[in-house]
């Protein structure tokens, strides 16, 4: 895990993760969320839609950014503060591996807060997400934990 505090962020700085999706990570989102739509769940229901197939949720995607953002970019001590302009693009499936992309696009000037632009992006290259996310950076940046 990372942290990067306040006075060391720039503008254009960007960090990414990625992961494959399985239908254990769908399943287990949509037992913490309590989305059980059968279009993430039975291939069976999810073969009659325009998917096709069974698709993630969305905000199983959108996770990711946050994934992002407090682990790696600003890392540890990140507080999510918000998100704009989330769209959905495409489809994620079991089996799709999602490169998550944020990438600073402001810094307040005196206010440890920061704006990015974030994209999930498949492994075909296309975005399947698209937001802005706002964060307080840790400032400074906390002492990484004793093991």
């Amino acid at each position: 895990m990372k942290t990067v505090g306040f006075n060391d962020i720039r503008v254009g700085d960007s960090a990414r993760l990625t992961r494959t999706v399985t239908q254990a990570d769908i399943d287990a989102f949509a037992k913490a969320s309590g989305d059980n739509n059968p279009v993430h769940l039975s291939e069976e229901f999810a073969k009659t839609t325009p998917f096709g197939g069974i698709v993630a949720h969305g905000m199983l995607a959108v996770s990711y950014i946050s994934a992002v953002l407090g682990t790696e970019y600003p890392g540890a001590g990140s507080i999510f503060m918000g998100m704009n302009n989330v769209q959905f693009l495409g489809p994620v499936r079991p089996g799709d591996t999602i490169t998550t992309i944020v990438t600073v696009t402001e810094k307040h000037a005196t206010k440890p807060i920061v704006k990015l632009a974030c994209a999930c992006v498949n492994q075909n290259g296309h975005t399947v997400v698209k937001a802005d996310a706002v964060v307080r950076a840790p400032h400074p940046a906390p002492a990484p934990p004793h093991p």
